[in-house]
């Protein structure tokens, strides 16, 4: 614009009209350079929400995928478990181990008995010794 007013000033119209033109030109170039740039800025911003979907769905896979070990895990457990239980068999053998386990406690409770009536007549074999001893001393 100062260029085509300088052209006036010294009566060379051709001149202004150019500078006037480029003027022009520079002016509609600005216009879609911003035109432009707010396209980039909202493909940006459409760029950016596809790359949140996408972060949330590859969160969701993978915790579904968390999901699903852990429920191959659990049914791989209780196969085993059911396997452990069929080699086990009928509810006899454990039974037999309750029995075995209760005759154990008996003869524990057995031999604790018989100590300590063991135990009660040292006891009072001393103490019918220790009264003799006493006696025969008063005597």
């Amino acid at each position: 614009m100062r260029k085509a007013e300088l052209a006036v000033d010294k009566k060379q119209d051709d001149l202004a009209r150019a500078a006037l033109e480029r003027s022009m030109s520079y002016k509609q170039m600005a216009g879609s350079f911003d035109s432009l740039v707010a396209d980039q800025k909202a493909e940006v911003d459409n760029l950016k929400s596809a790359l949140h979907k996408l972060e949330q769905k590859l969160a969701e896979a993978e915790s579904k995928s968390d999901m699903l070990i852990a429920q191959h895990r659990r049914s791989r457990a209780l196969a085993k478990a059911s396997d452990a239980q069929m080699v086990i068999g009928d509810k006899s053998k454990v039974a037999t181990f309750e029995r075995m386990k209760s005759k154990v406690r008996h003869a524990e409770a057995v031999s604790k008995a018989k100590a300590e009536m063991v135990s009660d007549n040292a006891s009072r074999t001393g103490w019918r010794l220790w009264r003799r001893k006493t006696r025969s001393r008063n005597c």
